[in-house]
């Protein structure tokens, strides 16, 4: 299959007054199966091993500034047998890991460590374990507050059940960008709205209400209780045919959760920077493409497009885009007694409308679940080793831990638009 490469450039940006140099390597977008990273050996160059106690981390010792390098930093222990312990390779970055320290949320105390996606190899685990040493994995840590778990850090906790293994088709470095993005794609549609994986084409997967369902409601953290029983009603469920509108489709979590939506059977408005983004939104499925920079006319839109009748719509932006996508909702009460519904990633809207149902991602449940988490993370192994789901392009950081900042800098200002920056650990 012909392919086009986006570029391979290696520019120096001056992000700091250090003046760090940025190594750029970006993936082809076209790519569709067995695809050709930039590295395709590295899974062969990864061997388990284990060092001295102590490892080289990243602390956030204060809001407002940058992370400090520490060569001392304990290697974290492993508390029960669920717990796996992972050698980081690669680190994919979020916003959050710059809108935290800068903003002064999600830090449950100072020093720590952030960082929310990784991927490595497992060093230590145990033998009744679903993945075991040697095992190339991602570890999606939406578990922020236990500082064992974070990814600035050479060694890595996690569970055994929020682990995925990556097939040996797929690059490492591109496998650490879609951890927690999947995560709440899946969470967001399938739990939240109801989505029923289980005859998606292509790659059939769980039907997460009927696991949660199943699950002890003592095991479920109350403040997200009822949003994971949300999706239970059969007449508020989300079903092969709907339309749903995305609004932040160019974002990791958008384009992950375009193809899910799609493998099971929804028909897809996808609200982002046309221009910049449409082919490769096409590419992946979208029904509609409607531009984000005019947000009247692209409400208009969406109403026309759906005949004023959309009853579904998860918005990846925040509350200013949240309240624009209650506007193209129908928010009549049917005769069934079915509501529309607004799930929102980032922020709802103040003034609501009392016949909608607003949502949001329970993420907690990933990892406070064991049956949720290791039916999402098989899933996701089953994606991969198929190809049915694609990965994000990214954009490759060289310099290991003491590159995290200046790479943190190209989120800031908006370089990445559309594509994951992914900081290499290996060289």
């Amino acid at each position: 299959m012909k392919m086009t490469a986006v570029s391979t450039y290696a520019p120096l940006v001056t992000l700091s007054e250090k003046q760090q140099t940025i190594s750029y390597q970006e993936i082809y977008p076209e790519q569709r199966s067995e695809p050709t990273f930039a590295n395709p050996n590295v899974q062969e160059e990864i061997r388990p091993q284990l060092g001295p106690a102590t490892q080289r981390a990243l602390l956030l010792k204060a809001a407002r500034e940058q992370y400090t390098l520490v060569t001392d930093h304990a290697i974290p222990s492993i508390s029960n047998k669920d717990e796996i312990l992972v050698k980081i390779v690669a680190i994919g970055l979020n916003p959050i890991d710059w809108k935290g320290p800068a903003f002064n949320f999600g830090i449950p105390s100072l020093p720590w460590v952030n960082g929310r996606d990784l991927a490595g190899v497992v060093v230590k685990a145990d033998k009744s374990s679903r993945v075991q040493e040697g095992d190339i994995v991602l570890v999606p840590s939406t578990d922020y507050r236990d500082i064992r778990k974070a990814a600035f850090q050479e060694y890595a906790i996690a569970t055994h059940f929020n682990a995925a293994r990556i097939p040996p088709t797929q690059s490492i470095h591109a496998s650490a960008s879609l951890g927690v993005a999947y995560v709440a794609s899946a969470l967001a549609l399938g739990v939240s709205l109801g989505l029923d994986f289980s005859h998606a084409s292509a790659c059939p997967g769980p039907d997460l209400t009927e696991v949660v369902r199943q699950l002890d409601t003592d095991t479920i953290p109350a403040d997200i209780r009822e949003e994971c029983y949300s999706g239970l009603s059969k007449i508020e469920k989300v079903k092969p045919g709907d339309w749903i509108t995305i609004w932040g489709a160019s974002t990791t979590t958008g384009y992950i959760t375009l193809q899910l939506a799609k493998l099971a059977g929804l028909k897809v408005i996808c609200v982002a920077d046309i221009a910049r983004h449409g082919a490769r939104l096409v590419d992946l499925g979208a029904d509609a493409l409607v531009d984000r920079h005019d947000t009247h006319r692209a409400v208009d839109i969406i109403k026309g497009l759906t005949k004023g009748k959309l009853r579904y719509a998860i918005d990846i932006v925040g509350k200013d885009t949240a309240t624009l996508l209650q506007q193209t909702l129908d928010d009549s009460v049917r005769e069934d007694g079915s509501h529309a519904h607004l799930l929102g990633l980032t922020g709802l809207p103040k003034d609501r409308s009392p016949s909608i149902i607003y949502h949001t991602v329970p993420i907690k449940l990933f990892h406070t679940s064991p049956q949720v988490g290791e039916r999402m993370v098989s899933w996701l192994e089953d994606l991969l080793h198929s190809g049915a789901l694609q990965l994000p392009e990214i954009i490759r950081t060289e310099g290991g831990l003491g590159n995290v900042n200046a790479s943190l800098e190209l989120l800031r200002q908006g370089t990445a638009s559309g594509k994951r920056v992914v900081v290499d650990l290996a060289g």
